[in-house]
């Protein structure tokens, strides 16, 4: 646990560069205002000892305006020190805040940065998620309450010196005292923080689990099947167990370090009454009067108030430090995937694609999705493939858009490896329709920018992407047209799986691409829109370098050339007459569909 315990510190550094760097200007403000607030309440406190000596010393002798005015002068002064800690409390409080919105958005842009420059590979990977959800939940506001934590440090610090100055004055042993009253404070905030915090490492997987059935409970996406399938029963018991479980575990902690108070407070409260025992027995001796009387006991309540505030704020931080640990950790995360440092230019018209001796698995998976493949698609051609689900066809696309690298053999554009290329101008050179699209909550006009948003179309090239698709006609149709908001989530007019699809469509086909990727198009279309999307098909791919994905033959037929793919292998490859005249699987497989067809 100790080994645990200072593993923490060497992000110290990181941390407070973090808060520098996105709001300097309102931390400089907040460390004068913590300096001044930590020196008051001993002002606050010598006030109070001197106008009770003052008040003493004119209530023995004649009483009239004059001997009243220092009391009325040091009263009017005391009252200045309480309005300026309330004055500053306030003013702080708005300064804190406008620091914390900053370092907040700031570490939130942090996150979502390193999100999206990791490998799709790290999205398969449940350690990963672990570490986005103690990042994401656990660590996005934990800057802001070490900043809190340090900040109240240096203010009780300061407060705190400044009485054991005073106690000091009196007793060089009362000092020491003070300070021994509150370990076992210590004790039971470091004990918690450290429990605390190692069960929460354990639990992430059980809160994730927890939040996906609350998800699955509450949201439109299941909402039909739950009430089909009558689920909502099932999956309200699982998350009931789990919350209960989670809710159990913190319960003990949470008594745990309840008795762990109480012990340290009772400690605490009998050396507080012991030495005030001395103090009064002084008192009694003459050797203290009302007004010391008065401060020494104000200074020792205080100062173990201020040392447990301390300890506990030590503790807090620490518990900040331990999440930003996780924090840290995931920033530091590195894509496996690199760029080379001196990128060739990708090849700007049609060019042929070769995998070449591919073997590929997916992360955490004891299974090749391919093994000593091999594939050519021809420049500026149409090429499907066609197979069985998990024949290993998807992860072509995978591969082409560099989302991983073979584990051998080498994927070539043009005849140079694909890792020659920088990432980014790959990918503008291809425009993909994955068979999983994206629904974007967001106006039907931008669904379809979003294909390449960087070269900011007009609506005239939206319209004409969304005529290739056969999307311009359900658009048209909306209340609004291409200013029509999209999606349930903020009140837009949902589409229909088919027509989802052909704006999808159109995103690919908005991006002027040398090369187009459509992973199963026609799925959601039904026969007379799939007749009429692929007599423009041809004019749309002319020129472009084009890989169909695809369960239906007749998307199949258009194509230049079709491979038939099993296992991560290629069985069969000619024209859909030379296949149909080879009478293996893709015949087969065509007549089936046929008969079901009714032809």
């Amino acid at each position: 646990m100790f080994k645990k315990a200072l593993s923490a510190f060497p992000y110290l550094p990181r941390i407070f560069g973090l808060v520098w760097s996105s709001a300097r200007g309102w931390t400089i403000a907040w460390l004068f205002l913590l300096i001044a607030q930590g020196f008051l309440p001993m002002s606050v406190i010598l006030l109070t000892k001197n106008l009770i000596n003052l008040l003493v010393e004119v209530m023995r002798g004649p009483v009239n305006s004059q001997a009243f005015t220092p009391v009325l002068e040091l009263s009017m002064l005391m009252g200045l020190a309480l309005i300026l800690v309330a004055v500053l409390s306030s003013v702080t409080n708005w300064v804190k805040t406008n620091q914390s919105l900053l370092i907040q958005e700031h570490v939130q842009d942090i996150i979502h940065t390193q999100s999206l420059r990791l490998d799709l590979a790290f999205y398969e990977s449940t350690e990963y998620y672990n570490q986005l959800h103690r990042a994401q939940i656990d660590a996005l506001n934990q800057p802001i309450a070490l900043l809190e934590s340090v900040g109240a440090l240096l203010q009780n610090g300061i407060t705190l010196v400044s009485m054991a100055a005073v106690l000091f004055s009196y007793a060089w042993w009362l000092v020491p005292v003070l300070l021994i009253s509150t370990l076992p404070v210590l004790w039971a905030v470091w004990f918690s923080v450290i429990k605390f915090h190692e069960w929460r490492v354990r639990n992430t997987i059980n809160e994730r689990r927890s939040r996906y059935y609350d998800w699955i409970i509450s949201w439109q996406f299941a909402a039909a099947e739950l009430r089909l399938f009558d689920l909502g029963g099932y999956f309200r018991d699982i998350f009931t167990r789990l919350f209960g479980k989670l809710r159990n575990d913190q319960l003990a902690l949470a008594r745990q370090q309840m008795l762990a108070e109480v012990t340290a407070a009772l400690i605490s409260l009998l050396v507080m009454a012991a030495t005030m025992l001395w103090v009064i027995w002084r008192s009694v001796e003459g050797l203290f009067n009302l007004g010391e009387l008065a401060l020494f006991y104000q200074v020792f309540s205080q100062g173990q108030q201020v040392m447990s505030t301390l300890l506990r704020t030590l503790g807090a931080g620490y518990r900040s430090l331990l999440f930003l640990e996780d924090l840290f950790e995931f920033i530091d995360l590195q894509p496996t995937l690199s760029d080379p440092v001196n990128p060739v230019d990708v090849p700007a018209g049609p060019a042929e694609i070769r995998f070449e001796n591919i073997s590929f698995g997916y992360p955490d998976s004891r299974k090749h999705a391919l093994a000593g493949f091999n594939l050519t698609l021809p420049a500026g051609k149409i090429t499907a493939i066609v197979g069985e689900n998990g024949a290993g066809k998807s992860t072509l696309l995978k591969l082409l858009c560099r989302f991983y690298d073979p584990l051998e053999g080498q994927v070539t554009l043009g005849g140079i490896n694909l890792r020659s290329f920088s990432q980014a101008a790959l990918r503008r050179q291809i425009s993909v329709l994955f068979q999983e699209h994206m629904h974007y909550d967001d106006t039907a006009a931008n669904n379809i920018a979003f294909g390449d948003i960087a070269s900011q179309p007009g609506r005239a090239e939206i319209e004409r992407a969304a005529h290739s698709a056969g999307a311009h006609g359900p658009i048209q149709n909306l209340p609004n047209g291409y200013e029509t908001l999209l999606g349930k989530w903020f009140g837009g007019a949902e589409l229909s799986v088919g027509e989802w699809q052909r704006v999808a469509l159109a995103r690919a086909f908005l991006r002027q691409a040398s090369i187009i990727l459509l992973d199963e198009p026609t799925s959601a279309m039904d026969s007379w829109t799939e007749v009429d999307w692929m007599n423009r098909f041809r004019s749309l791919t002319a020129g472009r370098t084009t890989l169909i994905i695809t369960h239906r033959f007749t998307t199949a037929m258009q194509a230049d050339v079709i491979h038939v793919m099993d296992h991560g292998k290629i069985i069969e490859s000619g024209t859909h007459a030379e296949l149909l005249e080879q009478r293996g699987k893709y015949a087969q497989s065509w007549r089936a569909q046929m008969r079901e067809a009714g032809l």
